[in-house]
Parts: structure tokens; C-alpha cells; sequence
């Protein structure tokens, strides 16, 4: 999967995506023409010091990438980590992206 890096499109992705969002993460969603999945994470300094930042920034990359199936085939992807994010663990971190992308994709049929 493809990184999401420039700040124009986040914007774009948060401007005219669509959101889902719980209790630890918020998951934009972008559908695009090209065929390519690409993701963008964003954990801002509310969630903690920059250890807790990264350390949230490097367990939802991992669960990403570990369920890259789960998402479209085509799309602009952000997560947005929410303050709790913070005190959750790995599998509440993964259970949590893939319960927004089932609810995603819910609406989209």
C-alpha cells in the first residue's frame, strides 16, 4: 500500500472523503480513479509525547499493512487516531480499523 504523505492531499481526503469513526480511530475515505490503495496516518501531539505518538503511528501501520485486504481496491485512506488510542493495545487498535472498514463499506453497497 501506497503512503499518503503531502499535506494537499489529506486535505483533500478530509475535505471530501468520507468518515467513520469510534472510539479510538476516525477513518477517511477517498475513492479515486487510479487503481492503487493509498494511507495516510495522523496522530496528533493531544494523543501524548512523541514516544506515544509513534509507537500508536507504528501499531496501526502494522495492522494496516496486515489487512490490506480489507480495504477497497482504489482509495485515499487517513486514520486519525483519537486520544484514546493511546491506552489501547495492538488488537483493540486492529479490531477497531477493521470494524471501520466493515462499516464503510456497509454503507457503500
Amino acid at each position: 500500500m501506497e503512503r499518503l504523505k503531502k499535506t494537499e492531499d489529506f486535505g483533500r481526503v478530509y475535505k471530501k472523503g468520507k468518515s467513520k469513526a469510534d472510539r479510538n480511530l476516525v477513518l477517511f475515505y477517498l475513492p479515486t480513479e487510479e487503481e492503487e490503495r493509498r494511507l495516510g496516518i495522523s496522530v496528533s501531539k493531544k494523543v501524548g509525547n512523541s514516544v506515544v505518538r509513534h509507537r500508536t503511528k507504528r501499531r496501526l501501520k502494522e495492522a494496516a499493512r496486515l489487512n490490506e485486504d480489507a480495504f477497497p481496491k482504489k482509495g485515499d485512506f487517513v486514520i486519525l487516531a483519537r486520544n484514546h488510542a493511546a491506552f489501547a493495545d495492538y488488537h483493540e487498535l486492529e479490531t477497531s480499523l477493521l470494524h471501520l472498514l466493515e462499516r464503510m463499506k456497509e454503507r457503500q453497497v
